[in-house]
């Protein structure tokens, strides 16, 4: 079963320095059709103006992953860790007992473009940690690249959960497939360009629920880049 999520049907918060889509209620958006989708609580698409930002801020018992497309993204937080995010590049929190943060957009010319993505843990009470490793841009092109998933799992970055996130850049007309397991899920995300998956046409900023399906085939309409979750 395929589900769509129209990217024009998402929440939005706009501020003076903020352009936000929410896939999921989020904040002051809320609907109760889409609270999430098994352990994927969040998927915010964010415009952040030049150098404008988030403030500190606490987060608890989540898995926090920020995948950039555009821009570069200044990171401090409460264990003493101080980085810049860019394209290329991903990020991921345990907030387990607590951890705080702030977020900036490191230009003061260029706006910076990202997707926050919250996973809740495994359990509560995780301590908390921080990670940000470089992506295979080149092991991405025309496949799934396994960016975030478990212990073990071979990912380029671990989280606390069964979810398993994957990313690919794909060219006019190429196809990526994916398998699933018995009783998993999967959520399509596209974050660029434009794909069609077993019938559907989706274009940034749409998603699509997949459940009940032992395999997906995609194929790219347009240059396109996309995240697929693996999830319990």
């Amino acid at each position: 079963m395929i589900t769509i999520r129209r990217g024009e049907e998402r929440g939005r918060t706009r501020l003076d320095w903020l352009d936000s889509y929410h896939t999921f209620s989020f904040d002051t958006y809320y609907d109760p059709r889409w609270m999430g989708f098994r352990a994927l609580r969040v998927l915010n698409e964010d415009r952040v103006a030049p150098g404008r930002g988030f403030g500190m801020h606490p987060h608890r018992d989540m898995e926090i992953i920020t995948y950039l497309l555009a821009g570069a993204l200044a990171h401090q937080d409460s264990l003493g860790n101080g980085s810049v995010i860019r394209p290329g590049e991903v990020q991921r929190m345990t907030a387990g007992t607590g951890i705080a943060h702030s977020e900036f957009n490191d230009s003061d010319s260029e706006p910076v473009h990202l997707l926050q993505i919250w996973i809740q843990p495994e359990r509560r009470g995780l301590a908390p940690s921080y990670g940000q490793r470089r992506l295979d841009r080149d092991a991405m092109r025309g496949r799934l690249l396994r960016i975030a998933g478990p212990p073990g799992s071979g990912a380029v970055v671990t989280i606390h959960q069964d979810a398993h996130l994957f990313a690919a850049l794909l060219e006019p007309g190429e196809p990526a497939t994916h398998t699933f397991a018995p009783a998993r899920h999967g959520w399509l995300q596209v974050a660029r360009g434009a794909v069609e998956l077993q019938g559907h046409r989706l274009a940034a900023g749409d998603g699509a629920a997949l459940s009940e399906e032992t395999q997906i085939t995609l194929k790219a309409a347009a240059p396109a880049e996309i995240l697929l979750f693996d999830l319990a």
